[in-house]
């Protein structure tokens, strides 16, 4: 099965080429040209990751000349609008290190501080959260950490700064206003104001527990507990990863140790186990115990989790091999005239489609720490 796994992986970087990846449904969705983004983001970290481990070149390859495509000789960075001021315009960031080391191409680094300058001048919340956009005031989403603390932490590590202070205030914040004491799960968005339709007036909390928002904060605290090496910070990350994982856990499908879309739902009419934010939690939880900052059990839970999903979303028909069960995408407020409520029927009502990176990408970095393992 595993053999199979690595061919789907080669097939995608094959067809893929820089200005155009196959993994990103949202583009070919809407007929957009490529652009720097998130989603391919995912896909080249994972393929980063997975090409230092086995040392296949081909993925380091396609991930460096994707980056170069974009990259300008001054740093500037093509299709990127710095005046949106959008967390998700971050994420992609995290490929220039690696390609830095691997070329020594100053403008790689020129990027890294052309998006810092940008994460300088971010709107905050008066605690001091980033807003996820500049055009969402106020307001803080759960996959916003994931978005920019892990690049910020290469930054700081890799330019030897080192000062992790504003990350854990960040993650602080997020922890005290957008955990649930009862489930000790996490919501999706938390409004500072109280006033958005999406959010509790009391609380300024969403109103529900969307996987793969928990599952991209997941992957932020472990990679965090990873690249961090200040103890105290790092010794916090992982009690609060440690938490969340343990509180997640009880909410595993028995039979394939996915989760649901809704996390807490799972026998309620429309709502399935999605795969996207389920390899989120896999790969969390097996990185988690090989750092040390989860017990080793939690390395079998995870593993349980990408083997069901292998099992029951990746499907082989000859050439032709297919992730499903990925929601598209989520939000919250008005998106193309469409109303995000953040209420159960919302979450159920998103497209779910095959192939695209954000189910791919964790499936991809869960698959190298199965390898780490073998």
């Amino acid at each position: 099965m595993y053999e199979m796994l690595d061919r789907y992986i080669d097939s995608l970087v094959a067809r893929s080429s820089p200005g155009r990846t196959v993994w990103n449904q949202e583009i070919i969705r809407d007929g957009k040209e490529g652009s720097w983004n998130y989603i391919d983001g995912c896909m080249l970290n994972a393929l980063m990751t997975l090409g230092e481990l086995t040392g296949k070149d081909e993925y380091l390859d396609f991930a460096e000349r994707v980056v170069d495509h974009y990259v300008q000789e001054d740093g500037t960075i093509a299709t990127l609008e710095t005046d949106k001021y959008r967390l998700d315009d971050v994420n992609e960031g995290r490929t220039l290190f690696p390609a830095y080391r691997r070329t020594g191409k100053e403008k790689y680094r020129k990027a890294a501080e052309l998006l810092m300058d940008m994460l300088a001048k971010q709107p905050r919340t008066p605690e001091g959260s980033y807003w996820h956009k500049s055009i969402y005031t106020e307001q803080v989403w759960l996959d916003g950490i994931y978005m920019a603390q892990p690049f910020r932490a290469l930054y700081e590590k890799e330019f030897g700064i080192r000062d992790y202070s504003d990350i854990i205030d960040q993650i602080r914040i997020v922890k005290k206003h957008m955990r649930d004491e009862k489930t000790g799960l996490y919501y999706h968005g938390y409004d500072y104001t109280k006033s958005m339709y999406w959010a509790d007036p009391e609380t300024g909390c969403s109103r529900c527990f969307w996987l793969r928002a928990i599952g991209w904060f997941s992957i932020a605290l472990a990679d965090l507990a990873e690249i961090i090496d200040e103890e105290p910070v790092r010794k916090e990350i992982g009690d609060i990863l440690l938490d969340l994982m343990t509180s997640i856990a009880r909410y595993a499908d028995p039979e394939t140790g996915m989760y649901y879309q809704v996390v807490d739902q799972g026998g309620r009419e429309g709502n399935y186990l999605e795969s996207s934010g389920s390899s989120m939690v896999a790969y969390a939880m097996m990185k988690g115990a090989r750092l040390g900052v989860l017990p080793e059990s939690f390395r079998e839970l995870g593993r349980k989790t990408f083997d069901g999903l292998v099992r029951t979303c990746l499907t082989f028909n000859g050439e032709q091999m297919g992730l499903s069960r990925i929601c598209l995408v989520a939000g919250l407020g008005d998106s193309n005239g469409k109303p995000r409520d953040g209420s159960y029927e919302y979450y159920i009502s998103e497209p779910v489609v095959q192939d695209d990176a954000k189910g791919i990408a964790p499936l991809v970095l869960s698959y190298s720490e199965v390898k780490r393992f073998a």
